[in-house]
């Protein structure tokens, strides 16, 4: 009789931890987007984030990211970070370069370096960043922030994962460095529920990687 008391008395907790428990379980969800150009071929080096309907708080501090120079090219051609990301600009090449940009996201210089400069270059605010060296011309790099940390860069096929987001409603959003700097990026709305797929299709043409 104890123990029948005892297990009763225990239905009422179990279930009140299962109500709770469930549904953060299932708030999880993960999606994959595909990027499409205008001849519907896939489309590398897209950058893809999702701006959840409700805001999410800022981060208190978000993981510095690298853009390198090698063989007089920036690496990677396409970084996205989210607002308030510092990003360091290592040097690794034998000549010295002059990295800047004249975006209105980000206006900034690092004048003539070798190596890695003394501190990371703070990327406060959203919008599309052209990266450029006054002394090679040849050299551009595109820095897309954002204000969500839901975001990815398409890989050859294409495609982009977006995982650690929750249920709900969102807005989906693609941006192209061939579609310039100035222009905005595609969007469209996306109710997301589980694991999902969606495609976003751009008029460009994609550059194969």
């Amino acid at each position: 009789m104890i123990r029948a008391r005892g297990a009763g008395a225990l239905l009422p907790l179990l279930a009140s931890l299962l109500a709770t428990t469930l549904p953060a379980m299932q708030a999880q969800a993960a999606l994959a987007v595909q990027v499409l150009d205008a001849a519907g071929q896939p489309v590398p080096n897209a950058v893809v984030y999702a701006e959840p309907a409700t805001p999410l708080p800022a981060p208190t501090k978000l993981r510095q990211v690298e853009i390198e120079q090698k063989n007089k090219t920036f690496f990677p051609l396409v970084t996205v970070v989210q607002t308030g990301t510092p990003i360091l600009f290592p040097n690794h090449d034998t000549v010295r370069h002059h990295v800047y940009s004249f975006s209105p996201a980000k206006t900034f210089e690092l004048k003539l370096y070798s190596g890695v400069p003394g501190s990371p270059v703070l990327f406060d605010k959203a919008g599309t960043v052209v990266l450029g060296c006054n002394i090679h011309d040849e050299m551009v790099a595109y820095v897309q922030v954002v204000n969500t940390p839901y975001f990815g860069v398409t890989d050859r096929s294409g495609t982009a994962h977006l995982d650690g987001m929750g249920n709900g409603k969102y807005t989906l959003k693609a941006w192209y460095f061939r579609m310039g700097p100035n222009e905005a990026a595609v969007e469209q709305p996306l109710q997301l529920q589980g694991e999902a797929r969606a495609a976003i299709k751009l008029n460009v043409k994609a550059v194969p990687l």
